[in-house]
């Protein structure tokens, strides 16, 4: 496998266990970059958060956001997967029924509704089913996500290799939840980090014992070592 490019989510994955950014994990980024090969930041997070984040870690200036619901290719050129309608349905849907349901204070959202992760996410998963909406929630350990069914890192992903014109089975996605799932299906390879849960984990190509940003770490070098012969 040539690797051209990384998928590599961002809360528990270049962080620290408490949400900053890992130093090290950063400087294994950069250094990626500076060996040509392309680090793509998908996260749950906006992206205005995203697309500045990748600025100042020196990643490359495409990336996925609201777990696969917005692509920026630039600062003015974004492309908008779903709309927020039927997730602000789901959520007064949602309110009705469950009573520490919270909105989780966030910079603003596209696509999607972000919950604090305060209630039982299956009650909710089953109420969705049963009023016939075509929303999801997911569990991104930073927050519960009211998303789009059609809406995932992976259908993102494959839209941001393609602008990119990278093949993805030449990219490797690194992550921690089951966000991540999506975009461990669709590229060549694909690397769980320590802290994730074990349906993640099965899910991975391969995993490291480390977490958080040390994982991140590991997992680089475990590409080094394997795919790029350092």
């Amino acid at each position: 496998m040539k690797v051209k490019c990384l998928a590599v989510d961002v809360d528990g994955t270049i962080t620290e266990d408490g949400g900053l950014i890992d130093l090290n994990a950063a400087f294994a980024l950069r250094w990626m970059e500076n060996l040509g090969i392309k680090v793509i930041l998908v996260s749950g997070r906006s992206v205005w958060e995203v697309f500045s984040l990748a600025i100042y870690l020196g990643t490359t200036r495409v990336v996925v956001c609201e777990n696969g619901g917005v692509i920026a290719f630039s600062p003015i050129d974004i492309l908008l997967l779903a709309d927020k309608y039927q997730s602000l349905i789901a959520y007064e849907c949602l309110s009705k029924k469950i009573d520490n349901l919270k909105l989780k204070l966030v910079f603003p959202r596209f696509t999607e509704v972000v919950l604090e992760r305060t209630f039982d996410i299956n009650y909710a998963k089953k109420i969705l089913i049963e009023e016939g909406l075509p929303i999801i929630i997911n569990d991104s350990k930073y927050a519960y996500h009211l998303t789009h069914k059609d809406v995932n890192k992976g259908r993102g992903l494959i839209i941001a290799l393609k602008y990119l014109k990278i093949e993805p089975e030449s990219c490797i996605a690194i992550g921690d939840s089951e966000t991540d799932i999506p975009m461990f299906k669709v590229c060549g390879y694909s690397i769980a980090l320590g802290n994730s849960s074990d349906s993640v984990k099965v899910e991975a190509s391969y995993s490291v014992p480390l977490g958080y940003g040390k994982g991140l770490v590991s997992a680089i070098n475990h590409i080094a070592e394997n795919f790029l012969s350092i």
